[in-house]
């Protein structure tokens, strides 16, 4: 809409800006104290109440016409509108797009989006951009993930922002506010991506300093996991599997495998059936580096338990190559709706009295219960594929194939006699 402008050499103060009346049309009262300084007023709306006052900057931005919205009146007062404007102008003299420098008044306001502009480089999103695909992507096992984690809480308010003008204060107001969601946790995860984000924003030279600068976890501490199923909790899981989890056959055969190889649901959701060996004396299944969390190969052995959860996926999976594939069959499922699936049958088990669990649990559960079972400890970090430290690591490249192939079997054992 083009607004009528009003020019007049009589000084615009607060008190005239309160007398200005919404007429039929929109316009635009200069202020001649300030070059390009201009409020808005707001077209009278049909049910007679007045129009909006809100002050707008007019300014030049690379050779073309453009404008900035500062506040509302009498929100922003006129001193507060003037205080803006040396603001904004100082973004311009170091040659920031103020449009996309996040100038607020009461609270966060959205930049106006100028169709016409090209497209910032210093914005968050081209920042994002680049963060994916030069570190996340050739980094991350799951640069998914880390994409979805700042579309939801960085980018949705962000985007358009210049990272130059992002300060310590404002990454402490959005992490507030997922906090304040009720998800510490996940703003814990968002605080050390940002972190990440900004220190690869210094190495490539769009901002000199890190606006994350934070003493401790905005989402507090994250107190550590012992869920470990139980003996009884076990025996109901593995006796009741089939019918809680009727609508979701996969689902059990999943549990099955991780109770009988201590894998890692990453692990297993990226695995291909050429790297299973089934139909051998000792099967096994190689772990990829490109897939392992430690960064190294691992082969793991395969118990006749194990082979025989495989042999269920096998059937579930048909001709994809993937051991878990997606609907079409061409990629791999998406690991989170293995923890959805079980979530939504935490109702059923607890029929059966097994309380709630993670995915995740069964490793430890698998852990601890080979320590009970006195299975040595080096033994069984190997088991669960836990690099050996410092120089254990360097110079011992024995692979224990046997070794972890019988604590497996002393395990699966002892899951047995619990079931009788």
């Amino acid at each position: 809409m083009t607004d009528v402008t009003e020019r007049s050499f009589k000084r615009l103060t607060s008190r005239r800006a309160e007398s200005i009346r919404s007429q039929d049309q929109r316009r635009a009262v200069a202020d001649p104290q300030v070059p390009g300084l201009q409020l808005v007023v707001g077209a009278k709306r049909t049910n007679g109440t007045a129009g909006a006052k809100t002050w707008h900057l007019r300014f030049t931005w690379h050779g073309r016409r453009a404008r900035i919205a500062l506040g509302r009146f009498p929100q922003l007062s006129q001193a507060e509108a003037h205080e803006k404007v040396r603001e904004v102008r100082k973004l311009i003299e170091a040659g920031i797009d103020p449009r996309g420098a996040g100038i607020r008044a009461h609270g966060p306001s959205r930049p106006a989006k100028d169709p016409s502009s090209a497209p910032a480089p210093f914005t968050v999103a081209a920042l994002a951009e680049e963060f994916m695909e030069r570190f996340v992507k050739p980094n991350r096992k799951r640069p998914k993930y880390v994409q979805d984690l700042l579309n939801r809480d960085v980018l949705s308010k962000w985007r358009d922002r210049d990272v130059r003008t992002i300060k310590p204060r404002d990454v402490i107001d959005l992490l507030d506010g997922v906090v304040d969601r009720g998800s510490p946790v996940q703003a814990n995860r968002v605080a050390a991506t940002m972190g990440q984000m900004f220190r690869f924003g210094v190495h490539r030279q769009m901002l000199e300093t890190s606006p994350v600068q934070l003493l401790y976890r905005p989402g507090g501490r994250e107190a550590p996991r012992e869920r470990v199923l139980t003996d009884d909790e076990l025996a109901a899981l593995l006796k009741n599997a089939e019918s809680v989890f009727k609508r979701a056959p996969r689902t059990a055969a999943v549990m099955r495998v991780m109770l009988f190889t201590a894998c890692r649901r990453g692990e297993l959701v990226a695995a291909k059936w050429s790297e299973l060996h089934l139909k051998c004396d000792k099967p096994t299944w190689r772990i990829p580096t490109e897939d392992s969390k430690e960064h190294a190969e691992a082969i793991k052995p395969l118990i006749p338990e194990s082979v025989a959860a495989f042999v269920e996926l096998k059937r579930e999976a048909g001709r994809s190559r993937w051991v878990l594939p997606n609907e079409n069959g061409d990629g791999p499922m998406e690991p989170r709706l293995l923890t959805r699936s079980l979530a939504r049958h935490l109702k059923e088990l607890k029929k059966v009295k097994v309380d709630a669990f993670r995915l995740h649990d069964l490793r430890r559960t698998v852990r601890t219960g080979m320590a009970r079972l006195g299975v040595e400890p080096h033994i069984a970090e190997r088991v669960l594929d836990h690099l050996q430290p410092g120089i254990i690591r360097v110079y011992d490249v024995y692979r224990y194939s046997d070794e972890k192939r019988a604590a497996l079997e002393r395990w699966a054992a002892h899951l047995k006699a619990l079931q009788q």
